[in-house]
């Protein structure tokens, strides 16, 4: 059974950090949930979160969010963490890093799901029981125990031994487009909008300022993702997406076939390490 790290006895529930607040992140963190996981969504401010209206980060700004019917509640301080970790299973969010986590409890799973495609990534492998590492930059045994693939074509493929594909700049099509769909920051600077992620929008059409720069619409269609207001951006990530499809079908809300089969194949990968003790099958 899960321990406390604090206290005796076991925890009702296995106790899981997910790293990144992004909309992957919350679909693993909804999947996790539903198993019957305590789940922490800790937030990492590189890359900023685009699609907001898939994702639970808005919830870090007061924001009332549920993400497919399901809420997440702020975790402010780490001793909140204790009674979180005690409880039934349930989602939280917070600005904490690990080290102002782990003093209170001892995560049971760790999941790197930042999407920080370029960085490089370090030995994340005694943090928790078990560690997976979602996207490019893992290879297991260096710095993960188990990773899983999300890339084109082979999005929520599982890998038990050598690395995941490298990023390479294709992005996942939708509308038949890839990368043009986005609109990646040139430098540094403030990010400033008066637009809301669901707008519809026209190629050329201003969106925003970074630096005091205007940034413009790639091409026509809605806004599926959008930095938020007032952010301070760090060069070159991307600012905001557009989904070339119809109103009736373009998405911004929820979860979607990506983040479901990437979530899907986290919790297989817990279950392949039988380290989901205590969950419902």
């Amino acid at each position: 059974m899960p321990l406390n790290r604090i206290g005796a006895g076991p925890r009702a529930a296995p106790l899981v950090l997910v790293l990144g607040t992004n909309e992957i992140a919350s679909a693993v963190a909804i999947r996790l949930n539903r198993i019957g996981h305590a789940v922490v969504l800790a937030h990492d401010p590189h890359p900023p979160v685009i699609r907001r209206g898939m994702a639970f980060h808005e919830i870090l700004f007061g924001e009332d969010v549920q993400v497919d019917g399901i809420g997440a509640e702020p975790v402010e301080q780490g001793r909140d963490l204790l009674a979180f970790a005690d409880g039934p299973a349930r989602i939280g969010i917070t600005r904490l890093g690990f080290v102002d986590l782990c003093p209170f409890a001892a995560f049971d799973v760790l999941i790197d799901a930042r999407m920080n495609k370029y960085a490089l990534i370090p030995d994340l492998r005694h943090l928790a029981a078990v560690t997976v590492g979602l996207g490019p930059g893992f290879e297991i045994g260096r710095n993960c125990d188990v990773a899983v693939e999300t890339r084109p074509g082979r999005n929520g493929e599982l890998v038990t031994e050598g690395a995941t594909e490298r990023a390479d700049g294709r992005s996942n099509p939708l509308g038949g487009l890839g990368r043009e769909r986005f609109v990646y920051s040139a430098g540094e600077g403030r990010w400033r909008t008066s637009f809301e992620i669901g707008t519809r929008v026209y190629r050329g059409m201003v969106v925003g300022h970074l630096a005091g720069m205007p940034v413009a619409a790639p091409l026509d269609g809605i806004l599926r993702g959008l930095v938020r207001d007032d952010t301070e951006v760090a060069g070159p990530v991307k600012l905001l997406e557009i989904d070339p499809r119809s109103r009736g079908q373009a998405a911004w809300r929820g979860t979607d076939d990506r983040g479901r089969t990437i979530a899907d194949a986290t919790a297989a990968a817990l279950k392949r390490h039988r380290l989901a003790i205590g969950a419902r099958p």
